[in-house]
């Protein structure tokens, strides 16, 4: 383990396992008493964080000297409706836009000025690609991942997504694949609800786990980091080989995260949580019992995205599993190792260009007059 987490206090352990959001655009008085108190391994920033560039590289700067470990910074910045930056930069294109071009010039074009922009705002990671597979019967599903997905087959989706995540991390930004092992075939938004998957073992494999399976066992290890998400797989026990019984979401599932994406496929860096605020956890289970689930099941990190009574909870509950021993050490040392190894990987950020962030934001305008796209939403 890297020796800046050895030296770390249990506290400071516990807070690196999560990856924490915050209220507003300023690290006014409620923003720093939670970050002092958490001491997160990571920040996670949404729109509501978002006022101008100056503005949000102030702000990950201010929390970068307050933290005993650098945080990491992340974003879902993936373009189309999931574009937390749109109000400082050009609206971006979704995956979906540049699929139907058939342009992998425009998947490296995306990663590339994505990845630059994030690094000149102080960001060293990205919560993008989406791997999940569109075929035209999931695209009347109501899932929200219609304009999200780069294909209709593993292969299409394979293709524009390695290249886009190349091209990112090409810029010195960390990208981190979504949702393991695939939300394409739920029909309902995870956000709300938790969608019931009935894909077997062997679908999943053939299908929407493939272009995971590729990028796993590729020799120049594009992936370090993998998104579990909320759905729910109840035709999947890998250890047993039958119906799982209770609906339990993957990730707080030890069946999927332990057995299939770990001793299974052989993955064994950074595993983060979608965020545990989402209705598909949190109308079926406590904060408490969800975060201590999601270390149990092998997850490294956990997303606590908005409410700052959640996060507190959370993370108290994560002190007192593992001082109670619900949570093993060797669990916990396993994580830090992760979370240490990952952030071994983190460049440090470019310094703020105001120019050079016009001109990536010049150059989003013309990928977008290329794509023949433009962003019907607000602002």
């Amino acid at each position: 383990m890297d020796q800046d987490f050895a030296s770390l206090s249990l506290e400071q352990k516990v807070g690196q396992l999560l990856y924490i959001g915050l209220p507003g655009p300023e690290l006014d008085r409620e923003a720093r008493a939670l970050v002092e108190y958490v001491q997160p391994g990571g920040i996670i920033i949404f729109a509501r964080n978002v006022a101008s560039p100056e503005q949000l590289r102030s702000l990950l700067d201010q929390i970068r000297e307050m933290l005993p470990v650098a945080p990491l910074f992340g974003i879902d910045q993936e373009g189309g409706l999931v574009d937390r930056l749109r109000k400082i930069a050009t609206p971006m294109p979704p995956a979906r836009v540049i699929r139907q071009k058939g342009s992998l010039a425009g998947a490296r074009t995306l990663g590339r000025v994505t990845g630059e922009i994030l690094r000149l705002l102080g960001f060293n990671m990205n919560f993008a690609p989406v791997l999940s597979i569109m075929t035209e019967e999931r695209d009347v599903l109501a899932n929200g991942l219609y304009s999200r997905s780069f294909g209709r087959s593993p292969g299409e989706v394979l293709g524009y997504a390695m290249t886009y995540l190349r091209a990112l991390q090409g810029t010195g930004c960390l990208g981190c694949v979504k949702h393991f092992p695939g939300l394409g075939a739920g029909e309902v938004d995870s956000h709300e609800e938790m969608p019931v998957i009935p894909l077997s073992h062997d679908d999943l494999i053939a299908h929407d786990l493939a272009p995971y399976i590729e990028l796993f066992t590729r020799e120049d290890r594009l992936v370090h980091a993998v998104m579990v998400g909320h759905g729910c797989y109840p035709n999947i026990s890998v250890r047993q080989g039958v119906v799982s019984g209770p609906l339990i979401p993957a990730s707080i599932n030890p069946e999927i995260i332990n057995g299939l994406l770990r001793t299974e496929l052989g993955f064994d860096e950074l595993v983060i949580t979608d965020d545990l605020e989402m209705g598909a956890v949190a109308k079926h289970y406590e904060i408490e019992d969800a975060a201590v689930r999601a270390i149990n099941a092998g997850e490294d990190m956990l997303l606590i995205c908005a409410r700052p009574d959640l996060i507190k909870r959370g993370r108290d509950a994560l002190m007192q599993a593992v001082r109670s021993g619900r949570i093993s050490q060797e669990r916990l040392t396993e994580s830090l190792r992760r979370i240490a190894d990952f952030k071994a990987l983190v460049q440090p950020p470019l310094p703020f260009d105001p120019e050079r962030f016009r001109q990536l934001s010049d150059e989003i305008a013309a990928l977008n007059r290329q794509l023949d796209y433009t962003y019907g939403g607000k602002i």
